[in-house]
């Protein structure tokens, strides 16, 4: 699910092309993709959905409650068989459709766990803000980091990456030193960290341990791949220190509530993406109240009053 601006656009690493929904596309001897018919300025041309292997394939992410979009992939698998359905996040654009692959094809669902909240939250915060989340997910089993999976050809490994979620992971594929990154990185748009599902120290210690991997390409979950992936993810987080900076700036010159901070630094927003917008912004205050940066009346909340500390 992306945020509500893309400041990484220009950067070497930035793929602007975005795959077409509706078919099975080989990228690499190892992995295809089919994309949900589900586009939104949240969701690029739709999630994608990811196939490993030939033959005895695993599934990552196999979408939205899209009846078609199962029914074509199978199509188009043919007698291949799914051996393992694989789940980064459960937003309800990626993790529903699970469900419905393993009762066609008898496969277990892995991966992330049941949906979260990113810490306790108070009796009636966050009141229709959850919408995304998709609670009904409950794996056969939980992959913790570094557990994996295999196929005859095939190798998958768990990382956890919480941040855009709590439960969320990626998926290294080392036989091609490729990355499912799911929507904690993506090269066409910034990566939303709304709570109650997600965090923003969280996101960022992320972001620091993929740094440090081998990977050469990710395939994310929303539009094309993220080629030199250790660069853009440097950028990502030089993304957060300056929407950081901004913020700590606005709350400086007394804009105390979220709305204006919104307002004054997303110049030209979509309308669409206010709600976005206005949760990230939460998301970086309750990190700088946690850090004794910035202070709040009370617990910090979305409707809250904030000021520099």
């Amino acid at each position: 699910m992306a945020d509500a601006d893309a400041d990484e656009a220009g950067s070497p690493a930035f793929d602007t092309a975005m795959p077409e929904p509706g078919r099975l596309a080989a990228l690499t001897p190892l992995v295809r993709r089919r994309v949900a018919g589900n586009a939104s300025p949240f969701t690029a041309s739709g999630t994608c959905t990811y196939v490993v292997g030939r033959g005895r394939v695993a599934v990552i992410d196999p979408g939205p409650e899209d009846a078609a979009h199962l029914d074509g992939l199978l199509a188009e698998l043919g007698d291949e068989r799914v051996t393992h359905i694989l789940v980064t996040h459960t937003h309800r654009d990626h993790s529903p459709g699970a469900r419905r692959l393993a009762a066609r094809t008898g496969a277990p669902i892995l991966g992330c766990g049941p949906h979260r909240a990113a810490r306790a939250l108070a009796e009636g915060e966050f009141p229709a803000l959850d919408a995304s989340a998709d609670r009904e997910h409950r794996p056969d089993r939980i992959l913790a980091g570094g557990e994996q999976v295999q196929g005859p050809d095939w190798t998958l490994t768990a990382l956890e990456t919480p941040g855009h979620t709590a439960n969320h992971l990626a998926f290294a594929l080392p036989e091609e030193n490729a990355l499912f990154s799911g929507d904690h990185v993506m090269a066409w748009s910034t990566t939303v960290v709304a709570p109650p599902d997600g965090a923003m120290r969280a996101y960022m210690e992320s972001l620091d341990r993929l740094r440090g991997r081998p990977e050469t390409v990710y395939w994310p979950g929303h539009g094309g791949p993220v080629r030199e992936p250790q660069r853009f993810v440097r950028a990502l987080a030089g993304h957060r220190r300056r929407r950081e900076a901004a913020i700590r700036a606005r709350l400086a010159a007394g804009d105390g509530d979220i709305r204006a901070v919104v307002g004054a630094i997303y110049q030209g927003l979509d309308p669409r993406l206010t709600g976005a917008a206005m949760l990230s912004v939460f998301a970086h205050l309750e990190d700088l109240v946690e850090r004794g940066l910035a202070a709040c009346d009370g617990p910090p909340r979305i409707d809250g009053r904030y000021r520099s500390a």
